[in-house]
């Protein structure tokens, strides 16, 4: 068929083969496979390890994903029929080649970057979770510990003015104890004196011998 490789490289090559008439209304095989040296036996369609279909309107095919350094045999065939010796071509791939290296360098470095960034971005998230908890509960406790407070007042407060209160009492009743042994008489008079319809029959009902009372006294009791 006289095919031919041209435009070897590490990964790719190109299979040009002259058309035939028997193909013009079916299809072209390209098989390829890798250690030719394990084809020798037999060109059976089931030992090559990849087959490409290819329309019969075209005559070339680029064979891609290749190994670089390896030695691989191609074959080109019509409607996927078992090849023959004259229908092969023995070719030799080349090193890597360094734009491919580089874009392999480059996609290698993006993939670590995007994998970096969305490591740093979970991070922050949790860092920012976080400290935004610990400040609620910080809030939270504060406010816990102004309203325990402001209650501790109020008791101090209340406590104090009920201690106020009775101490306020006990010296009123003190006061008057004091004065009742002073002037024992003193007090029933102011007493008179304060409600005079209450105690205005009893008033009448003395003698003349209860109403004088020592000038002493009343001036004492006013």
């Amino acid at each position: 068929m006289g095919i031919t490789v041209q435009n070897i490289t590490g990964n790719t090559a190109m299979v040009i083969w002259p058309k035939t008439a028997s193909c013009a209304d079916s299809f072209y095989s390209v098989m390829y496979h890798p250690n030719w040296n394990s084809m020798l036996s037999s060109y059976s369609r089931k030992s090559f390890q990849k087959e490409e279909r290819v329309p019969a309107s075209r005559s070339s095919f680029v064979v891609e994903n290749l190994t670089p350094l390896t030695t691989y045999i191609v074959c080109v065939t019509c409607q996927s029929a078992n090849p023959s010796s004259d229908q092969c071509r023995v070719f030799n791939t080349l090193e890597r080649d360094p734009a491919s290296a580089s874009n392999t360098k480059k996609e290698l470095a993006l993939g670590i970057w995007l994998t970096s960034s969305v490591l740093l971005l979970i991070i922050a998230a949790i860092l920012l979770y976080g400290c935004l908890h610990l400040l609620c509960r910080r809030r939270h406790e504060r406010l816990q510990g102004r309203n325990g407070t402001s209650k501790q007042d109020h008791g101090k407060a209340w406590t104090q003015s009920t201690a106020y209160a009775s101490e306020e009492l006990g010296r009123q009743s003190q006061l008057m104890q004091d004065t009742e042994e002073k002037h024992p008489g003193g007090i029933q008079l102011a007493t008179i004196i304060e409600n005079p319809s209450a105690c205005k029959e009893p008033v009448t009902r003395t003698s003349k011998s209860q109403e004088r009372v020592p000038t002493t006294g009343q001036r004492s009791a006013i």
